[in-house]
């Protein structure tokens, strides 16, 4: 399955408006964004689960990176509430499910095969402080290795935002709207940015939250199972 999966191309999806697709697990359900593969891809998907609802026990051979967008994700590891930023790095292995019901943004097999970095994140209660360079936006870096950085920023009323993409962006906007080259993004829009690009973007009149990640479509790699 290949769906947005050139990666020279500008893509602006508005998730919520997109039809969900039922996963193999009963009570699991999917809106791609961007996929290569079929079960075992790599991909970019806005996954909900019903309450009570679990997938079975696996390995993430190429890793997991998610943000719970409501309700309570669960696994091994604890209960992750709206907000929580969570990556799971290559090798690493869980049962996710959710009791009270939750909705994800989930990126998988996107890591660089030696990233072993662990990541737990608040959103609601990190700290952002201002950029001195980027009048009217404050942000707060939540990972930088291998070739790849991951921020959240908070873009004031009005702010212009202008930001030079040579290793490709992905940008998710949390809350807020925002206007980004003639497209209106509202909560949960979802932009990807070739390498060579830029996002130029302008905030809405309540500004706009968003998750940022650079650098990191100069290297597109699939599990050996997605590209046979």
């Amino acid at each position: 399955m290949h769906i947005n999966a050139d990666f020279t191309k500008r893509v602006v999806l508005h998730a919520d408006e997109i039809d969900w697709i039922a996963s193999p697990m009963a009570g699991v359900d999917r809106r791609p964004l961007d996929r290569i593969g079929g079960e075992v891809a790599r991909a970019t998907t806005i996954v909900r689960f019903a309450p009570g609802s679990a997938f079975s026990a696996h390995t993430h051979g190429g890793g997991e990176e998610y943000i719970v967008l409501d309700g309570v994700f669960q696994d091994e590891m604890g209960d992750f509430p709206e907000g929580s930023y969570v990556r799971n790095p290559p090798t690493s292995r869980h049962t996710p499910a959710s009791a009270p019901g939750c909705t994800i943004f989930v990126k998988l097999w996107q890591f660089d095969p030696e990233d072993r970095e662990e990541v737990h994140v608040d959103l609601n209660t990190v700290d952002v402080t201002p950029d001195p360079a980027r009048p009217g936006i404050s942000a707060r870096l939540l990972y930088a290795g291998y070739g790849e950085e991951v921020r959240l920023e908070h873009w004031a009323p009005g702010t212009e935002v202008c930001l030079d993409a040579p290793g490709g962006a992905e940008l998710l906007l949390i809350d807020g709207t925002a206007q980004e080259s003639g497209d209106a993004l509202k909560r949960r829009s979802w932009l990807r940015v070739p390498p060579g690009g830029a996002i130029d973007a302008t905030a809405g009149p309540d500004g706009a939250t968003v998750w940022i990640k650079t650098g990191h479509l100069t290297r597109i790699s699939v599990p050996e199972v997605a590209a046979g």
